[in-house]
């Protein structure tokens, strides 16, 4: 009785073991497949894809909030584990009903390739090719591990070790397939690393420009800077050089690093984009309609700009926000060029990965930066940023403006044309509201003495003109400000503090160059940004 129940268990972890394996080396298999060839994306992207178009942008943003940047690995590595499971499934079914886990197995073969075939960097016959090719690869998989075993389990062997044997060769059969699985895996990995597209980045020459932009807080040519005394004080609040500010612990810099940039889109895959087959077209609403190709952008009149960008999930303090210095065409000459017809009131932005932002159209000429932009921090965009062109729209938040990867600009009305988000609930307008972050103090446990408290603001597109903060709801103090080159980017400030014992509760605020006070009122980010002050909690001893 007992040999007969370890044998049964034994029966059905192996056939769980069946169907994991042969759904993990058709997993596999895809991955290969779309790692050395740019015509169609993996099955597990694929699938992943469909997830983020389908989810509510509620859950979108918790996830954001939860998970930050590794919110895209952690969905990937579910739907390959679930995956792997669902195989574990059906194969414990074929014990009983072996035609049926045959049946979905090849239902979910199906269901891959329409996946696939939703992709729009993937082509109809490469998404049914390698759908159909990965079905057959686990399906029979899946029929050769169970004759393996159904026969090591049916047979009746007059010595007992043939049995052992052919289940020596069950396990063999599962391990080996395991180990291609992995291997295939990994192949795929290395090969998606390919640095056909980086080499391409790096041969790229930006010419060299000036920053056409540059202004203090409170609108101040920012030719020359103000003189300091090298020190900071809360009597006398003024602007500090760069170096000063660099020399606070743990201050953000002035301008974002390029690795350090935050990156927020519902690109599951990167796009990898040769400049050579690239074009952006503009067309709908307009009179004069044309394509630009990569080249010819960068002979035209190009310009740089300082720009904060921020992310609309960005909780208050949170890090979801960076500036950099763009290159690119302005906006408005594109499609001043096109010669916009009656009824155009948004610009359609449409990525290569079927991503889609609109704006209204007034905000290209109303004085803002708005560029078609090439460069980043004075190379050529990363590829994670959008290489090789995306959009950058001054005091708008990312989800109606950044769009990366992009291929097309269309002209359209304002009714009845929505960009990707705005049917998952967040608002179709979208401008970047006031706000500031404390950097430092980031323990809650500092020392008595001199401490400095110091962070940033922004508040496109005005520019910040004064930050403040209050001690334990205390009077309002006013802090120094950094150098800001353009109303468009971030300021950094910072407060000398003579700090006494006790414990504390420090508020920060910007007011913008209007005289536009952050907002005190706290609002969670949807459905158009988050408001509050940014608050610590600080134990002084």
């Amino acid at each position: 009785m007992i040999n007969n129940l370890s044998s049964q268990g034994s029966s059905r972890s192996q056939k769980a073991l069946t169907g994991m394996v042969s759904a993990a080396l058709a997993l596999a298999f895809g991955e290969l497949v779309a790692s050395i060839t740019n015509k169609t994306t993996s099955l597990v992207l694929a699938v992943g894809e469909l997830i983020v178009d389908i989810t509510p942008g509620d859950v979108v943003r918790t996830s954001i909030e939860t998970l930050g940047n590794s919110q895209k690995v952690v969905l990937l590595s579910a739907i390959a584990i679930l995956s792997i499971l669902f195989g574990g499934f059906l194969g414990l079914l074929s014990r009983r009903q072996p035609e049926v886990s045959y049946s979905l197995f090849i239902l979910f073969g199906v269901f891959g390739g329409w996946t696939l075939n939703r992709d729009p960097l993937t082509s109809t016959v490469a998404a049914l090719s390698l759908s159909a090719l990965a079905t057959l690869i686990g399906v029979s998989t899946f029929f050769l591990l169970n004759n393996l075993l159904d026969h090591s389990m049916s047979a009746n062997f007059e010595d007992p070790r043939h049995r052992y044997a052919d289940r020596r060769q069950f396990i063999n059969w599962a391990t080996g397939i395991s180990v291609a699985a992995g291997t295939m895996t990994g192949v795929g990995r290395v090969l998606l690393k390919d640095d056909t597209i980086q080499s391409i980045r790096e041969n790229i020459v930006l010419p060299d420009l000036e920053e056409s932009n540059g202004l203090l807080p409170g609108g101040v040519p920012a030719t020359e800077p103000p003189p300091v005394d090298g020190t900071i004080s809360q009597e006398e609040p003024g602007i500090l050089t760069f170096s000063e500010m660099n020399e606070i612990d743990g201050i953000s810099p002035y301008i974002t690093s390029n690795n350090d940039f935050y990156r927020i889109d519902t690109a599951l895959r990167v796009p990898t984009i040769e400049p050579a087959d690239w074009n952006l077209t503009v067309d709908g609403l307009v009179d004069n309609p044309y394509e630009l190709s990569y080249e010819e952008i960068l002979e035209m009149d190009l310009v740089k700009k300082d720009v904060t960008l921020t992310c609309v999930s960005n909780e208050v303090g949170g890090s979801l926000v960076g500036n950099a210095v763009w290159t690119g065409v302005p906006l408005s000459e594109i499609i001043s060029r096109s010669a916009p017809s009656t009824g155009a009131e948004q610009v359609m932005c449409h990525s290569v990965d079927g991503f889609t932002a609109g704006f209204p159209i007034e905000n290209i000429f109303d004085g803002r930066t708005a560029l078609l932009a090439v460069g980043m921090n004075g190379t050529p965009l990363p590829v994670i940023h959008g290489f090789p062109a995306r959009l950058v729209v001054a005091g708008l938040y990312g989800y109606v403006s950044a769009v990366k990867w992009i291929k097309r600009i269309e002209i359209c009305t304002w009714e009845g044309n929505n960009g990707y988000w705005i049917p998952r609930g967040w608002s179709k307008k979208a401008p970047i509201k006031i706000a500031s972050r404390i950097d430092v103090p980031r323990e809650g446990r500092i020392n008595a003495g001199i401490n400095a408290i110091a962070g940033v603001a922004w508040a496109p597109l005005s520019g910040v003109k004064t930050v403040e903060i209050s001690f334990n709801s205390e009077p309002w103090q006013e802090c120094n400000l950094g150098i800001s080159l353009s109303g468009e980017s971030w300021t950094q400030w910072a407060y000398k503090w003579d700090a006494p014992p006790g414990k504390y509760e420090i508020r920060v605020r910007a007011i913008d160059s209007n005289g536009a006070i952050q907002s005190s009122n706290v609002v969670s980010p949807a459905p158009n940004g988050a408001e509050g002050f940014d608050q610590i909690s600080v134990r002084v001893v």
